[in-house]
């Protein structure tokens, strides 16, 4: 097949690269490449005003077939049956270049080095720009010659030849830094990575490059770029990983990561008017924990943590950062606590019995049991709470604290580890609701899925989920990017809640607004002192005249107490079918019982009158305010319990049953 053009202005319109000069060679090349097809190049002659393009066609149908399967069977590493195909092309066409370079890359990876050189040198004969070729010629006079002199002559021409390639950049930084000639390797480094920013190879090269120099804060993140640019898992990839690893504890062994976010942590204490411990405590449930102040009833927050986890330093920041957004939600009265009631943990275990039956007819004890389901709601809460909020967190640290990186990057490894083993352990899988089991896997996947963004490792598959949880997960995760750039104070609990609704266990837990919350907490203060002193006999009267106008402020701005509410029913319906005498008798019972004192956080009080019942401090609350409405209704008064709304709503309630 023949084209032939005229050499005239028309020419020049179609191909504008020959638009302002360079002769005939630049007519050629430029009509070479355009016409060239895989392996397969023209031949382009030039008579007076005319160009000749001769293509051979009948080679391209009888070989193109051939050739593809050969790179094929390669490609797969399976040379012992591309081989004859190749020699067959050589035969039949020994002039292309491509076919003797092809062979030289067989014979290369066979270990055939020599012959491998003499068929390169057979395809730049043919193709002295035979770009792969050169560097090839290069590689294997660089890595099995030990040449490096002769190497960097066909580097040389590659990039000559190509001078944007930034494979043949890397080869020759990668030849001058075995050398030892660093400064000028990492110069052809970073040119090559100026030309392509996403070849593992050479970011793996500065990593190793600037760990030599002791340049460990560059040495990691240039590897873990390279891990980021390399989705296969192959020698490179293992290799960068080790390579993370070993400069991030170097970097840990080197450095004091508590000094790194000192000031951070003064800049919270400022914040919060509060100061901040931070303890060892072995006997936490979790890696690390903060204790808020405020639910302690102390002066100072305290952040715990375990010491036999790696890089506690990024566990300490994790818990900071955690503060830290509690302040900023306060500011704006918008911070939620996140709390589990009794009635949550009834919808919960109800869930969960057929594996309760189950453990029963394993005969395992009924306190291992016990002990099994408050792991698995406690555990599943705790998920549900700090996943997405430990997003946003992380992302704030890798982002705030690039020093701590490192730190950050063991710390996660190690949790992402133990979430792994917690949803894929054949015994976790064989005793667990499959149901729970895989709301917990989504939660560590969205770790996961973070994980692999900040750091390029990729656990997704070792988790071993089905293509819903996967898909769960990933939506999970593309909520919290629309989110986490311009995420305002508090709204990390939104997807909490949204998280929650969406694997259907929102009913296991409560998120109330703090300040609701801490108003409502001066109620349970007030009892408590009503039940250590229920006639006001040891109290202050300026002060409880003060008290008791402080309480009934908060009680009036919550509204009532449905909790004493639904207590109030229920002594209803005990009294309904009591003599009056008898009920006033209880009403003294429990008044006497009073002056004993109550403990608020007792749960098991007992009222003599009342067999085989037991209350809580708001139950027998409750009881005391229905004894004394039913049987002397005109001291009710005098006990100054602000109850009556809630008395009125369980009359209607109780009347209405």
């Amino acid at each position: 097949m023949q084209i032939i053009h005229k050499i005239d202005d028309f020419l020049f319109t179609i191909f504008p690269k020959l638009v302002g000069g360079g002769g005939n060679t630049l007519l050629i090349s430029e009509l070479e490449s355009y016409y060239t097809f895989g392996p397969f190049s023209p031949k382009v002659s030039i008579t007076e005003d005319w160009v000749t393009i001769t293509i051979d066609t009948s080679a391209i149908l009888l070989q193109e077939n051939d050739f593809r399967k050969t790179v094929a069977l390669c490609e797969k590493g399976n040379y012992q049956e591309a081989k004859p195909i190749l020699q067959n092309l050589i035969e039949n066409n020994p002039t292309n270049s491509e076919f003797h370079r092809i062979m030289g890359q067989i014979l290369s990876d066979q270990g055939h080095q020599d012959a491998a050189i003499n068929s390169l040198i057979d395809a730049l004969r043919w193709d002295s720009k035979n770009h792969w070729a050169l560097l090839m010629m290069g590689n294997i006079f660089a890595k099995f010659k030990n040449d490096i002199p002769t190497a960097m002559l066909y580097y040389d021409q590659a990039l000559v030849v190509n001078p944007k390639d930034a494979i043949t950049m890397n080869n020759v930084g990668a030849n001058l830094m075995q050398q030892g000639k660093l400064d000028e390797s990492k110069k052809y480094f970073l040119e090559a990575i100026k030309i392509n920013d996403h070849y593992p190879n050479t970011h793996f090269a500065l990593g190793m490059l600037a760990e030599i120099q002791n340049d460990l804060e560059s040495a990691f993140d240039s590897t873990l770029k390279a891990i980021k640019c390399n989705p296969n898992k192959d020698i490179l990839y293992k290799n960068s990983v080790n390579q993370a690893f070993d400069v991030a504890n170097k970097i840990i062994s080197n450095t004091d990561g508590n000094s790194l976010f000192a000031e951070y942590k003064h800049q919270l204490e400022f914040d919060c008017g509060k100061e901040i411990d931070v303890l060892v405590d072995s006997e936490i449930p979790t890696a690390a924990k903060i204790e808020f102040a405020e639910n302690y009833n102390r002066i100072k927050h305290i952040v715990r943590y375990k010491p036999n986890y790696p890089a506690v330093a990024h566990l300490v920041l994790h818990e900071l950062a955690h503060l830290d957004f509690v302040i900023q939600a306060r500011k704006r009265g918008l911070n939620q606590l996140f709390t589990a009631t009794p009635q949550n943990r009834a919808v919960f275990l109800k869930t969960v019995q057929p594996t309760i039956a189950k453990l029963h007819g394993m005969n395992i004890p009924e306190q291992s049991i016990t002990q099994f389901c408050t792991g698995l709601f406690d555990g599943l809460n705790l998920q549900a709470y700090n996943t997405p909020i430990d997003l946003f967190i992380e992302d704030f640290i890798y982002n705030e604290f690039p020093q701590l990186r490192s730190y950050q990057f063991l710390s996660l490894y190690a949790l992402i580890q133990e979430g792994l083993k917690a949803v894929t352990d054949v015994t976790v899988i064989e005793l667990s609701p499959a149901t729970l089991l895989s709301k917990s896997k989504i939660y560590n996947l969205v770790n996961a899925l973070q994980f692999k963004a900040l750091f390029g490792l990729d656990f997704i598959n070792d988790f071993n989920t089905t293509p819903a949880e996967l898909r769960k997960a990933e939506d999970f995760y593309a909520e919290f990017l629309e989110y986490k750039d311009n995420r305002k104070p508090a709204e990390e609990y939104e997807l909490v809640q949204h998280w929650a609704e969406d694997l259907q266990i929102d009913s296991y837990f409560e998120l109330e607004n703090e300040d609701e919350y801490r108003k409502r907490s001066d109620v349970d203060t007030f009892i408590e002192k009503l039940e250590k002193d229920p006639f006001g006999l040891h109290d202050d009267t300026a002060f409880k005249e003060k008290e008791m106008e402080q309480f009934l402020k908060n009680q009036e701005h919550i509204g009532t107490n449905m909790a004493v509410t639904m207590f109030m029913v229920d002594a209803l319906q005990y009294f309904k079918d009591v003599p009056l005498e008898e009920v006033k008798k209880i009403a003294f019972e429990i008044a006497m019982q009073g002056t004993q004192g109550f403990d608020p956080n007792q749960k098991n009080y007992i009222v003599g009158s009342i067999p085989n019942k037991r209350f809580s401090g708001y139950h027998i609350l409750a009881y005391y305010y229905v004894s004394w409405m039913l049987a002397v209704p005109e001291m009710v008064s005098q006990l100054q319990l602000p109850f009556e709304e809630e008395y009125k709503v369980a009359l209607t309630l109780f009347k209405s049953k």
